[in-house]
């Protein structure tokens, strides 16, 4: 009697209700593994480089429903901003049979490449990505056609210029000004458009280079051209060493324009660009779709819907500069 009274509870789908214990053990727990460039993150600790990046993208699989250490085990990779070794985490991660990649910072380009060399079927989300169609990564912003798909934080040539008119308003006077950035960042098409716009602002702009372990030269060609304005490239080694590098325009006492929130989070005078917490939370959602079937190759890579402008007004007064009014009044968030 026993026996038939258990298989006619299976037969009508009731066990699983009298059982739910057992039925909520076996849910799939995902694998994500977070991988960047440069940088640190240590429990989202106040300092910690990938604090904001990695709480936004929790937040945002929070609300879709994944917990870390219950349906989601996430894990965080840092190359220390060496190249060299990315290919060589990519292998280890690799290893872990992770559901799908997160490929962070402005450098998710070659984060992205590395798993690129090594798989072609674990998906690969890029955050924060730049000009993934023109590297190589996707086929088509709109079709990958791939594995790999995601966000690219790319703002584009006439942004990047408006940045440079941004420093002009909060410093008038800044006849000559530096850009902080990498060799390929001084290349780049965004870059050909602020120095284009500085020529026709009458700036001269020079270029202050940096590579991802040495930002001396850098700092000591500002220093020794006494030039009066910063602009500050978007990529992932300022990013990262973004206290170091508010610090040093403070030591200066010169303006300077940064490329998001973060910098004037951390004393920078100014900032404007794409909202990184917005990109990494709506980057959970990419994840969530791929966990849920959706193939990558035909996930469309998404462009930035969120830009701040943030002023910091203690700063300004450090450097005895005055914000226009005009300015303040459209800011996002003014720090005091």
């Amino acid at each position: 009697m026993k026996r038939r009274f258990v298989i006619t509870l299976i037969g009508c789908g009731i066990v699983s209700a009298l059982w739910p214990r057992r039925a909520r053990s076996t849910e799939k727990v995902f694998r994500i593994a977070f991988v960047v460039p440069t940088g640190q993150f240590v429990d989202a600790k106040e300092g910690d480089a990938w604090k904001g990046p990695v709480v936004a993208f929790l937040q945002g699989m929070r609300e879709l429903g994944y917990v870390d250490g219950k349906n989601m085990k996430f894990d965080f990779y840092s190359a220390d901003g060496k190249l060299g070794r990315i290919d060589e985490i990519a292998a280890r991660v690799l290893e872990t049979s992770p559901d799908v990649i997160l490929a962070g910072g402005g450098g998710a380009n070659e984060v992205a490449h590395a798993f690129q060399r090594s798989t072609r079927t674990v998906p690969v989300v890029m955050a924060n990505s730049s000009d993934p169609a023109t590297q190589g990564l996707v086929a088509s912003l709109a079709r990958p056609g791939g594995n790999i798909t995601g966000f690219s934080g790319n703002t584009g040539p006439e942004f990047e210029a408006s940045r440079l008119q941004l420093l002009t308003e909060v410093a008038p006077n800044a006849s000559r000004a530096a850009y902080l950035g990498l060799k390929l960042d001084w290349e780049s098409p965004a870059a050909i458009g602020v120095r284009n716009a500085a020529q026709r602002l009458g700036i001269t702009l020079l270029h202050a280079e940096h590579t991802p372990t040495n930002y001396d030269d850098a700092f000591g060609l500002i220093a020794r051209e006494r030039l009066q304005g910063l602009f500050v490239a978007r990529n992932p080694w300022n990013f990262s060493n973004r206290r170091a590098i508010t610090g040093f325009a403070a030591g200066q006492r010169m303006a300077a324009v940064y490329p998001t929130r973060e910098f004037a989070e951390v004393t920078g005078l100014i900032s404007y660009g794409p909202s990184l917490f917005d990109l990494y939370r709506r980057a959970a959602g990419h994840v969530d779709k791929i966990l849920k079937g959706a193939r990558p190759a035909e996930l469309p890579v998404e462009q930035p819907t969120k830009f701040e402008l943030v002023v910091h007004l203690k700063t300004a007064r450090t450097l005895e500069l005055t914000i226009p009014p005009s300015l303040i009044a459209v800011a996002d968030d003014v720090i005091d």
